[in-house]
């Protein structure tokens, strides 16, 4: 079993930045393809970006260019640098480990709103 953990979700305005972190329960990036998705209410989770254990990453049409997912391997976390944020990214951000099982975190809430 894998436990993550989000943090750092908040409220903040438009144009913001953000930072969230998901610390996994003990140390799987190399098997594991890890990913950030969020939910908006009535709509589909979908996913933001994502990043394999070489460092190759993928993002959303919709946040190219202002969001980096990355990952620190000493802290089984990575991370998601949100910058000019818009009022349309307000969801449930979501970590996703993907691999020979899947496992998903509680999620935590972002609300970008003046």
């Amino acid at each position: 079993q894998v436990q993550l953990v989000e943090s750092g979700g908040g409220l903040v305005q438009p144009g913001g930045s953000l930072r969230l972190s998901c610390a996994a329960s003990r140390s799987i990036f190399e098997t594991y393809i890890m990913g950030w998705y969020r939910q908006a209410p009535g709509n589909q989770r979908e996913l933001v970006a994502r990043i394999m254990s070489g460092g190759t990453t993928t993002y959303a049409d919709s946040v190219k260019g202002r969001f980096t997912i990355s990952m620190d391997n000493a802290k089984n976390t990575v991370y998601l640098q949100m910058t000019s944020l818009k009022p349309e990214d307000t969801a449930v951000y979501y970590c996703n480990a993907r691999g020979p099982a899947r496992y998903w975190g509680q999620g935590t809430q972002v609300t970008v709103s003046s």
